[in-house]
């Protein structure tokens, strides 16, 4: 299951990607905004805390740049999120970073990338490469 959720500038490239979600049939529930202006620390918060108590798989944040939202989202235990801009991040940002959420920019990357770049995300496994491992240990080790 994946959750997807934003702040205003992020708000019209969740509806686009709920809806290229939902043709897909991957089920995502929608953790907000409704398009009022909020703040994206907020949104980046309930969902990070979902998907690291494991009730979601992996999730998708939106803000106006991805930048905001990215960096709240790894302020939260248990996530590795990656603000991609391009399929080749989003690729690596799995098989190299184990990445368990996306980070997206509203106002930075057009409708149809987007939709490429969460299909990356969302079909590509992390490679259990044990110099991955590692890193990502390293990383965990930095949380506390």
């Amino acid at each position: 299951m994946i959750a997807i959720a934003s702040d205003h500038g992020g708000y019209a490239l969740k509806e686009i990607l709920k809806e290229h979600l939902a043709a897909a049939g991957i089920p995502a529930d929608d953790l907000g905004c409704a398009g009022e202006q909020v703040d994206y620390p907020d949104y980046a918060a309930s969902l990070c805390r979902a998907v690291a108590a494991g009730k979601y798989d992996r999730g998708i944040l939106i803000c106006g740049t991805g930048i905001g939202i990215s960096i709240a989202a790894n302020k939260i235990h248990g996530i590795r999120a990656a603000l991609c801009g391009d399929c080749y991040s989003a690729e690596m940002a799995r098989q190299h970073n184990d990445a368990n959420v996306l980070c997206l920019g509203g106002r930075v990357v057009g409708s149809e990338l987007a939709k490429k770049i969460v299909d990356t995300f969302l079909t590509t496994g992390f490679s259990h490469g044990e110099n991955h491992i590692r890193r990502i240990a390293k990383i965990a080790a930095l949380e506390d």
